[in-house]
């Protein structure tokens, strides 16, 4: 009952700023950070529960998928019905599924760094990847001195391949099992919105944030922010910031990417 109420006043709080937005004619970017996440966090939210709404449909299906929502309620559930301590295993769970495509993507950049034609842009970005694979957290100056490789050949989001797609999809906790051109849309739709809530964020200032704001937020950019301490959190999504807010619309693809590349050795460097 405790999550229904918290899922009811979720809806209703989204409703009141979907209202707002059609009676002032404001576009989702134009919101506050906090309007727009929690715009965002619901729409997930609600498609999840849809799902179990229409399964429920046929005759006495709802016993059935009463069960299902017990034996399964990280699939199942949204984060309202999950107890303290599940939030925390399931976020790990997650993060694990995630991290699990870090070095295929790593290695999709080292073949595609064969390709870049500017043999200084080559050579930075097979440095990169050695970093990386070699346990080195890189600075976001050594990030954004490759933003010209991935706003067109070979990396730009017009020129990845399926294979690489479906890694970074599943880097972002997006379904995989898709058509290229629907993985295409689809991470540069997440991606777009990713640095529309990044902008606001440098607006309103990242001292502004409470504790759990900001691990939620540095978990949605890749990193598992459960067990960090809250100034490193802060520490992370600053130097997050700094790139992002850096990046043209035709530079996303780096800021897909900066999903691995900036998380995958915090931990390892910053203990």
């Amino acid at each position: 009952m405790k999550g229904i109420q918290m899922l009811w006043a979720d809806g209703k709080k989204a409703r009141r700023i979907k209202a707002n937005m059609w009676k002032h004619n404001v576009k989702f970017h134009q919101l506050s950070y906090r309007e727009m996440e929690h715009l965002r966090q619901f729409r997930r939210d609600i498609t999840k529960c849809l799902f179990v709404g229409i399964i429920s449909i046929p005759p006495f299906a709802n016993y059935l998928v009463f069960l299902l929502m017990y034996l399964f309620p990280r699939q199942l559930l949204v984060k309202h019905f999950w107890t303290p301590k599940q939030q925390i295993d399931f976020l790990d769970i997650y993060h694990s599924l995630r991290k699990q495509s870090h070095s295929e993507i790593i290695t999709h950049l080292e073949r595609a760094s064969a390709l870049v034609s500017d043999e200084r842009l080559r050579w930075h970005l097979t440095d990169l990847c050695t970093k990386v694979q070699n346990g080195v957290h890189p600075t976001a100056h050594d990030i954004l001195a490759l933003r010209e490789c991935f706003s067109t050949r070979p990396l730009g989001f017009s020129q990845l391949q399926a294979t690489h797609m479906r890694a970074l999809s599943r880097a972002m906790l997006l379904n995989p099992h898709l058509p290229p051109a629907v993985l295409r849309w689809r991470l540069k739709s997440h991606t777009t919105v990713i640095q529309q809530l990044d902008r606001a964020l440098a607006q309103l200032g990242i001292g502004q944030l409470t504790a759990q704001e900001v691990k939620s937020a540095c978990y949605l950019r890749g990193l598992n922010s459960t067990h960090i301490a809250d100034d490193r959190c802060r520490t992370w999504l600053g130097e997050w910031l700094q790139i992002s807010c850096s990046l043209k619309e035709t530079e996303l693809s780096l800021l897909l990417h900066n999903v691995v590349l900036l998380s995958t050795n915090y931990l390892e460097t910053r203990r």
